[in-house]
């Protein structure tokens, strides 16, 4: 019935007093709703005032503690083709053992005498050093010799200017009694040839006084001649000095010529034979380099080279190895915003993959399957992933991580903060604020220390 009428029914008649209207109007059903809905109010506002732990999320992987104890690949520090493997994947190896054998490519090298040509050449060359010892020992006698006979005609050149000296000295002496004698006869001559005059003295006599008187004066011609000869002789006395002194000093100087060279021949010849056994000793060490062996202990992961014959460059990986001994860490990431709220020693919950986990980040303590762990690096510069990198390693309080997680597994890490109640932390996300920024505990006593 579409009740369109201008004078409604229902107004004018009651329907409470027939059975059909608490059958269809009034039902238990509503009453048990609106209870269900007032105790489900209830609840929720006994949850909002819950505590809830606030906390930071990140995905990571399992790591090690120490980056010696990281996978690492072997690379070969020379070029070289393989010749040999002596293990295969999955291999354990201790430190030292030889993983594979590797041969020459470059021509330089291939000589198989190379080391011992090059120690030829080293002796030749340190023989040639003292060869070079000899000559410079030689060079230092004959200019010592040339020194003591430089000394010895020097001295025999100054005693002959002596001599010389002495010798004109001498010739002065008699010029002088040259001189004397040609006035004495001079005098006689005048006096005879006045008294001859006056006819006292005859001819003879005067013409006796002549010759004599001719006589001196040829000596003392020839004695100023000698003397003139001394004289001369002093000026070839010195001249001779002056020679022996150019003369040797030229032979003195090229004998230490000859020597600095034979000591640059010398020392060239040295660092030539450094060179040499340099180059030896580097061969030696490059052909040990031919058995790649294992730098710690582990095992052998994977083959990036396989094969024989096939040729690599230097630095070029070879193979993988994993260290056997290690100690596991968590290395996860976080976002800039949350960054100031990590700390050293901040307690981490971890769940990795492939172990089933109940997990409740807000109620830590009811959790099932996570494992503990603290922060203990974290990263000054950003990552290429626009986050920062977090080390957390295992908290020896709480119960050991699993012994059969790998290097390179998954893991969901959780940083637990404050506890506040659900309310706030429901306030704060739909405000899109950040965890409540703080101080861990350790920092406040270290500060109430101070």
């Amino acid at each position: 019935m579409l009740n369109i009428s201008q004078n409604p029914l229902n107004k004018k008649v009651s329907l409470e007093e027939y059975n059909a209207y608490e059958k269809v109007f009034i039902s238990k059903h509503n009453k048990f709703f609106n209870r269900f809905l007032g105790i489900f109010a209830l609840m929720l506002i006994i949850i909002l005032f819950l505590p809830w732990t606030q906390n930071v999320s990140g995905n990571g992987y399992v790591t090690t503690l120490a980056p010696d104890q990281r996978p690492q690949t072997i690379q070969s520090p020379i070029p070289g083709r393989i010749e040999r493997w002596y293990v295969k994947e999955g291999d354990h190896v201790t430190k030292g053992d030889t993983i594979l054998f590797i041969s020459e490519i470059k021509t330089e090298y291939q000589d198989p005498r190379l080391v011992e040509r090059t120690n030829q050449q080293r002796d030749a060359k340190s023989r040639s050093v003292i060869s070079y010892r000899d000559k410079i020992k030689a060079l230092e006698g004959q200019i010592a010799a040339l020194v003591g006979e430089r000394t010895l005609k020097l001295s025999q050149a100054e005693n002959k200017l002596k001599q010389s000296r002495f010798k004109v000295k001498s010739d002065s002496i008699d010029l002088l009694a040259a001189k004397t004698n040609l006035d004495i006869a001079q005098k006689k001559y005048d006096r005879t040839s006045i008294l001859q005059a006056e006819g006292l003295k005859a001819v003879t006599d005067v013409e006796d006084k002549r010759l004599k008187l001719q006589e001196t004066q040829a000596k003392l011609i020839s004695q100023e001649n000698k003397l003139l000869a001394s004289r001369n002789a002093i000026m070839n006395a010195e001249l001779e000095i002056n020679r022996i002194m150019a003369e040797y000093a030229n032979k003195i100087e090229k004998s230490r010529s000859d020597r600095f060279s034979a000591a640059s021949n010398q020392f060239e010849a040295e660092a030539q034979v450094s060179k040499l056994d340099n180059q030896s000793s580097n061969y030696e060490i490059r052909n040990a380099m031919y058995y790649i062996t294992a730098p710690q202990d582990g095992y052998i992961n994977r083959a990036i080279k396989g094969g024989i014959g096939e040729t690599f460059k230097e630095g070029e990986k070879i193979v993988g190895i994993m260290p056997a001994n290690y100690d596991l860490a968590v290395e996860t990431y976080v976002a800039p915003i949350d960054l100031p709220l990590m700390h050293l020693g901040e307690n981490v919950r971890i769940q990795f993959d492939g172990w089933p986990a109940i997990f409740f980040s807000g109620w830590p303590n009811a959790s099932f399957g996570t494992y503990a762990g603290k922060v203990v690096a974290i990263e000054r510069f950003i990552s290429d992933n626009g986050k920062f990198r977090i080390l957390i390693a295992p908290d020896e309080n709480e119960n050991p991580w699993p012994e059969n997680v790998r290097v390179g597994s998954g893991a969901y890490t959780i940083a637990l903060l404050e506890d506040v109640s659900i309310w706030y932390e429901l306030w704060r996300r739909l405000n899109g604020f950040p965890p409540n920024y703080y101080t861990p505990n350790n920092k406040i006593l270290d500060k109430n220390k101070k």
